[in-house]
């Protein structure tokens, strides 16, 4: 896909996911906006995937760790193919496929069960080191929430992946400096996070989310 069409594509997830929350009448908006960009350069143009084969040994690997912008998710997987675009008027619904938070037993496309923040990063680090040691080229993508940083497990996650040179393993820090409870730095100061994550042995790039064409 070119830029216009993962522009396009973008916009189409927006609008789905809006209209999901709303026909459900809550959920998590915010931190589902957020992401959208950047699902949408991943499914559109970066990943390999099948979405008629989803569990095809050479696809590459997603994991939402911010598992509560699973309804941003799940309007991403609807419109690749995934699964009927229907059914996202059953998000958070007795009977549903689309739990609240993505779970990879129930819904088609979803690599990792995830919602408990800080445990989506761990386990994309597990991902990427099974397929380093069985030398698969399959890659790891994984969306962390600026807010799950005050989970101490990210941390750990963060200096696992560095030890072991997970070159195979791309992470983004949804840097919206949002909280549920209020503005990130009132909350829990991250400091100097880029600066962090370069002590970790990181390659860090700071990119506007929303700047597909960027």
């Amino acid at each position: 896909m070119n830029v216009t069409e993962i522009t396009q594509l973008a916009r189409d997830i927006r609008v789905a996911t809006l209209k999901s929350l709303n026909h459900l009448g809550f959920g998590h908006y915010g931190g589902s906006m957020s992401v959208v960009e950047t699902l949408a350069v991943l499914y559109g143009a970066v990943m390999k995937i099948d979405p008629a084969d989803p569990d095809w040994p050479e696809r590459d690997y997603f994991v939402l760790s911010k598992g509560h912008a699973g309804p941003a998710l799940y309007s991403t997987l609807a419109i690749k193919g995934y699964f009927p675009r229907e059914e996202l008027n059953t998000l958070n619904q007795n009977g549903t496929r689309l739990p609240s938070h993505p779970d990879r037993l129930k819904t088609r496309g979803v690599d990792a069960t995830t919602g408990s923040l800080g445990q989506g990063i761990s386990i994309a680090g597990g991902m990427a080191l099974s397929h380093k040691l069985a030398r698969r080229p399959n890659r790891v993508f994984c969306i962390v929430g600026d807010g799950e940083l005050n989970e101490g497990q990210c941390w750990e996650a963060f200096q696992f992946i560095a030890h072991h040179r997970l070159n195979n393993l791309t992470v983004f820090i949804d840097w919206n400096k949002q909280q549920l409870d209020g503005e990130l730095e009132e909350i829990i100061n991250p400091f100097d996070l880029e600066g962090k994550f370069r002590a970790f042995g990181f390659d860090v790039v700071t990119v506007k989310g929303d700047d597909i064409a960027g």
